[in-house]
């Protein structure tokens, strides 16, 4: 339960209503919201000109739960040594440096060898190429798989007792509940509380975008 001490923390740097302020301080645990990635690839401005042309800008289609961040139309195929995937999601908007997210299974379907990395950390990752509608792109140490994360803002991290770059333990599931273990919490005042994990890790847990899931000590 949230002490006295942390409560007042909170009222003062919250423009919290009553109602959220007493949920809060209650024994109940908070429940996160998951968000299931499937395979996706966040493109720099210049692999997207590679990939749909000069001067391409992509179409959102969906918005995401992170501010600001959205699924595009476009998809692009992926190849790799053994295979290739298809009708691969563009998320947007453009960054400043290309980024491709697969799970384990996907490499095996690939023939690459992904690291388990936290988002950026591209340092000797895995190759691939992409293949848009107006040409292709080769990605060259730019492929990972995404270590599960939790998005918070400040806030979110002073209520749930937790510190930006903190790895924590998260139940997830009922039927084929388990406990995910070297979660990484990454603490921002434009994230929306999320918890993200690939397609293999939410169905081992048997969970869906949406489902909430819990800090365990």
């Amino acid at each position: 339960m949230i002490n006295t001490a942390l409560m007042n923390q909170i009222q003062l740097r919250l423009p919290a209503s009553q109602a959220w302020v007493e949920a809060v301080s209650s024994d109940t645990p908070i429940g996160i919201p998951t968000g299931v990635s499937n395979r996706h690839v966040h493109l720099s401005q210049a692999d997207i000109e590679a990939l749909f042309g000069t001067g391409y800008q992509l179409t959102p289609l969906k918005e995401l739960r992170q501010p600001g961040q959205f699924a595009a139309q476009e998809c692009v195929m992926v190849v790799g040594p053994k295979g290739s995937l298809s009708k691969v999601r563009v998320l947007g908007p453009a960054r400043a440096e290309t980024q491709l997210e697969v799970s384990k299974a996907d490499c095996y379907a690939l023939g690459i060898k992904a690291p388990v990395r936290e988002s950026g950390d591209l340092y000797q990752s895995a190759d691939a190429l992409l293949v848009g509608t107006a040409g292709h792109a080769n990605l060259q140490s730019k492929v990972i798989c995404a270590q599960r994360h939790i998005h918070m803002s400040p806030q979110d991290a002073l209520v749930l007792g937790v510190e930006h770059g903190q790895k924590v333990r998260v139940s997830a599931g009922q039927q084929c509940g388990l406990v995910f273990e070297q979660v990484v919490v990454r603490v921002d005042s434009r994230y929306a509380l999320e918890f993200h994990i690939d397609t293999d890790e939410a169905n081992a847990a048997g969970i869906r975008s949406g489902d909430a899931v819990y800090l365990v000590s």
